[in-house]
């Protein structure tokens, strides 16, 4: 197939944008860091059209997006949701003008009703879900990033720890996440989009390694990189999931399996980066 990603200069985007033209995909970019031309929330795109007609299969992976610090600091402004409302009406619309499979990028804060981030993830899914999209839900991907400002907690802390021999946290780090390799998701999304027209439209897919870690470990496990380094727990709590924890549904090992544990995944950033 050939494979459009909207989104293609984000942390998972990248990554899968490499991963398929790796195995020898033709794969085609589009995002608003390559070009002002490729904003998914101008209406009736006339750039995001020629992309459409000339491609297979879509990885809807685009929104504004980050880090906690990001989400805290961003996701109840108006601009906020502002953006993701844009970048959802016109992309869905298109998607479905011209009839092309995809895949929705969702993540497991949609069920969490007091974050606007989760609240516009719960509409695109009930948006996908009438086009018979393929909706996914991320838990915690990590990968290399180059935007400081959305930077997620791993590249936070190695950022901070290479600089300045110290991990400032934000929280108290009690917190625990499940993370996942942006290479495991690249290899995740690919494996579904093989079988898309398969896949029961009831079920839950949801792209996470399954182990639970806390916050607090994964800054001890980058300081171990960085010999010297501080880690400095804060004495807040979470302020962005409130300490609600989901489980995720197993039903996605039927078709992929995550490989990159997180010590390994964390040493591969810290080589990257």
């Amino acid at each position: 197939m050939k494979y459009l990603i909207l989104g293609s200069s984000g942390q998972i985007g990248s990554a899968l944008l490499s991963y398929l033209q790796e195995q020898g995909n033709t794969v085609s970019s589009f995002d608003i860091v390559a070009s002002p031309q490729q904003d998914l929330r101008i209406p009736n795109n006339p750039f995001l059209k020629e992309a459409l007609l000339a491609t297979d299969f879509v990885f809807f992976l685009a929104f504004d997006v980050g880090g906690s610090r990001y989400l805290a600091q961003y996701q109840q402004t108006p601009d906020f949701i502002d953006n993701n409302m844009a970048l959802m009406l016109h992309t869905f619309r298109a998607l479905k003008q011209y009839s092309k499979p995809f895949i929705f990028a969702s993540s497991q804060m949609a069920t969490m009703d007091h974050s606007s981030y989760g609240r516009a993830k719960a509409l695109g899914e009930s948006y996908a879900s009438t086009l018979n999209g393929i909706i996914v839900k991320f838990w915690n991907v990590y990968g290399v990033e180059h935007d400081e400002r959305k930077a997620h907690v791993i590249t936070d802390f190695i950022r901070k720890a290479r600089d300045t021999q110290r991990i400032d946290m934000l929280t108290d780090g009690t917190e625990e996440r499940q993370f996942l390799h942006a290479l495991d998701c690249s290899r995740a999304l690919e494996a579904l989009a093989r079988v898309h027209a398969d896949i029961p439209r009831t079920k839950e897919l949801h792209i996470t390694s399954f182990e639970w870690t806390r916050i607090i470990d994964i800054a001890n496990l980058v300081a171990e990189h960085f010999p010297g380094t501080i880690v400095a727990p804060a004495n807040n709590t979470d302020g962005v999931q409130k300490g609600i924890r989901n489980e995720p549904d197993h039903f996605i090992l039927n078709y992929w399996k995550p490989e990159i544990g997180i010590r390994d995944g964390v040493a591969k950033i810290v080589s990257a980066l």
